[in-house]
Parts: C-alpha cells; sequence; structure tokens
C-alpha cells in the first residue's frame, strides 16, 4: 500500500472529508446540460432531494444484502419512477428529465436505480408500448405510482446474451395459456406483483404474458451471494405449468423485435446510470484530494493526482455530452436503436475507466464501504453486464458500419 495514499501512521482526513465525501458537486465542464428546460432542473432537483436523506439506508441495506421495497415505492409515489413513459394523469418526465433522475439515483445507489428502471424502464414500459387499453387502464398507474411491484423476464439460464434463442414455451391452453420454463436475474420477480413474461408460442413467435407472482405454478427465489446490485434481489423464476388467461397476452408483443424495443428505451437509463456512478466516484476522488493532507500539503497539489482528475473529468465530460445528445434525438422521435447502444457502450466503458482511477485515488480508504467508492466499483460493473453486454453492443454498432451481422456467424 502507498505511503502516500495507503494506509500509515502519518495519513489522516480532514474534518471536511470524515463529514461528506458524496455532496454532489454539479461539475459540467462544456455545459452539455446548459439547454436543460426549469422542468428538467426542477425533476433534477426534487429526485436529488428525496434521495439524498435514503442514502444511510441504501447503504446498510447494500451491505446486508436486503431490498428495501419502500424507497422503491416513495420514488414511484414522486412520480420519478416513469422513466419517460406517459401515464394519464400524471407528469411526464422528458428524455432529460428522466436522464437527471437515473443520474440522481445512481449517484447514491446503484440498487435503487436498478429496481427504478426495472419498475418504469421495462415493466411499466412494456405496458404501456405492448399492452390492450384494458391492460394499460389495468396496469399502468399502479405501476407507476408503486403500488405494484413490476418484473421484466426475458433473461434465462441458458440464454444471456443470446436472448433470442428463448426457451420458455407458451402452450395454447383453450381459453389460456400454460407456460413452462426459467427466468434468471430478473428484478422484482418474488416482490409479489406482476411479471411479464416472454416465451415462445406453438408456432415460434416470441409473445409477452402478464403473470400474477401468486399464480399457481409460478415460483422465484432471489439469487444471493452477489457482490453487485446487492440492494435489490434478483430472482431465478420457474415456471411449471403455469396457466394464465388469454387476457394476460399483450397484444402488442408478436415478436422478439417487440421485446428488443423495449430494451433500446432501458439502454439509455444505463447510460444515464453509469454517468451516475461515475459522478460520485469523481466527485468523491475531487473532495477528497482537495481534502486530504499528504506530506504538509494537500493530495490534491500532486502532480500525478491532478492528471488522475484530469483524465476522469475528460471521461465524464464526454458521458455528459452523449447522454445530452441522446435526450435530444428522444425528445426530436430520431433516435436511433445503435444510438441507444453507443451511449451504453460507451458510458459503462467510461464508467468504469473512472471507477479504477477514483478508487486507486481513495488508497486504503477506497474499499471501505463507509466512503462508496467500492459499492460504485462492484455496481458499474453490473451495468457493463446487463441490458446488453460491450461485446453485444459492439456488434450492433459493427453490423451498422459494415452492413454485415456477426451474430452467430459461422464463416459462410
Amino acid at each position: 500500500m502507498s505511503s502516500a495514499e495507503g494506509g500509515g501512521p502519518q495519513q489522516r482526513l480532514t474534518p471536511e472529508i470524515e463529514e461528506d465525501l458524496r455532496a454532489p458537486l454539479d461539475i459540467d465542464h462544456l455545459g452539455a446540460f446548459a439547454q436543460a428546460t426549469a422542468h428538467d432542473l426542477a425533476v433534477h432537483r426534487r429526485a436529488r432531494e428525496l434521495v439524498a436523506p435514503m442514502a444511510d439506508e441504501l447503504a446498510a441495506a447494500w451491505h446486508t444484502a436486503d431490498y428495501p421495497v419502500h424507497l422503491v415505492q416513495q420514488v414511484a409515489e414522486a412520480g420519478l419512477i416513469t422513466d419517460g413513459v406517459e401515464v394519464p394523469g400524471m407528469e411526464r418526465l422528458s428524455p432529460l428529465a428522466a436522464g437527471f433522475v437515473a443520474l440522481e439515483i445512481s449517484r447514491v445507489d446503484g440498487s435503487l436505480a436498478a429496481a427504478c428502471a426495472v419498475q418504469g424502464g421495462l415493466a411499466l414500459r412494456a405496458v404501456a408500448d405492448l399492452g390492450s387499453p384494458v391492460q394499460r387502464e389495468q396496469y399502468l398507474r399502479r405501476l407507476a405510482t408503486g403500488e405494484l411491484l413490476g418484473a421484466f423476464a426475458l433473461t434465462e439460464p441458458d440464454h444471456g446474451s443470446d436472448s433470442v434463442a428463448l426457451a420458455t414455451t407458451a402452450r395454447r391452453d383453450g381459453d389460456g395459456w400454460t407456460l413452462n420454463g426459467q427466468k434468471k436475474w430478473i428484478g422484482n420477480g418474488s416482490g409479489g406483483g406482476v411479471t411479464v413474461v416472454w416465451a415462445r408460442d406453438d408456432d415460434g413467435a416470441v409473445r409477452g404474458f402478464l403473470v400474477d407472482q401468486q399464480a399457481p405454478g409460478y415460483s422465484a427465489v432471489p439469487i444471493t451471494q452477489k457482490g453487485a446490485l446487492r440492494g435489490i434481489h434478483q430472482s431465478l423464476i420457474t415456471l411449471d405449468e403455469c396457466r394464465v388467461p388469454d387476457e394476460a397476452l399483450l397484444p402488442g408483443a408478436r415478436s422478439f423485435a417487440d421485446a428488443a424495443a423495449v430494451l433500446i428505451a432501458t439502454r439509455v437509463n444505463v447510460g444515464w446510470s453509469a454517468l451516475g456512478h461515475a459522478v460520485a466516484l469523481f466527485e468523491t476522488a475531487l473532495r477528497y484530494a482537495r481534502s486530504r493532507v499528504q506530506f504538509g500539503r494537500p493530495l490534491g497539489a500532486q502532480q500525478m493526482v491532478q492528471e488522475r482528475l484530469a483524465q476522469m473529468l475528460e471521461s465524464i465530460t464526454s458521458m455528459q455530452l452523449q447522454a445530452a445528445a441522446v435526450a435530444r434525438a428522444q425528445e426530436a422521435g430520431t433516435m436511433t436503436p445503435t444510438q441507444a447502444s453507443m451511449l451504453k457502450y460507451h458510458n459503462t466503458r467510461a464508467a468504469r475507466r473512472v471507477a479504477q482511477i477514483a478508487r486507486d485515488m481513495l488508497g486504503g480508504n477506497g474499499i471501505l464501504l463507509e466512503h462508496g467508492a467500492i459499492q460504485h466499483v462492484a455496481d458499474i460493473e453490473a451495468l457493463h453486464t446487463y441490458e446488453g453486454t460491450e461485446s453485444m453492443q459492439a456488434l450492433l454498432l459493427g453490423r451498422e458500419l459494415t452492413g454485415v451481422s456477426a451474430f452467430g456467424w459461422a464463416g459462410s
């Protein structure tokens, strides 16, 4: 451990550092968000004021691997969980405002951000975009307000990135359907709410179903021993002759492309979430560099430290510019799937770089849960993987660039 940045009797933390390493600094070096409206900024402020007081409880939940569902419901009750989805009778968040919410929640806690993304970005959006008028009437507001927990079950134990190889089946059974198969890594999958289950029907078409988690044949157990996103329960779901009525079928879900369309929007949310984690780490490292005294001078007076801060600022500024550009494209209705892929691809990779530098700058204190850095480092690893891995996003971009798909390429 470095004598300059690690443990040792000569090291100390100033009262300012002891007081708060995670206070917001709101650095926007190139004015990426300069065009934010008063409404966008008000939503951002509301998210911060709501979530900041939750920090200690969220940190404790991450440490003990508990899921504080009531905090997810508080975010929903404040109208901040919809991720830009339009819900009758509720305030619509602009793409930029929705991004600010994801950023701010992630700056405090990645598990809460993931839970909100599942609830609003996946379950709520699936019903809004693919559901019938009756289904939207029955579920939208309840999901948007947190009255009902929602899950989105696509990933399977043997089909992660290769999600198109869906093995779960939906068999026509009189006036309903019988579902069989397993799903894995499903947030909110065991909370007693409703799950959007993706399965192949008798003709091989991909269909979506709204399945009550209390339905016979539906069982779910939380996955344990996670090293990231420990404050949200992600479940292994087993569907064993699980029968649902015909009214459970989402009429707009007729192919894998319909499931993918929901994921595209959520990919943008992941890009914003990665930015939130990176901002938290950068602000922690910057405050630490300004306040920590080593060899009689602030750590930030070291040339090496200043260079590292500049490297992090460069990454975060690029992340901000891409997030803002994608938000503008969303608002204009021109965003393409590969623009969402680029944001996810770039921002999770950049967040990893920031995490490595920031954690190292904090030395031994960087691995202490009380300072938050190591938790962000771990949660960024989950972000880097879900909603399409780095490799899958690269292949999507590569297909657009070359006109040739490399998915399942066998040389023929």
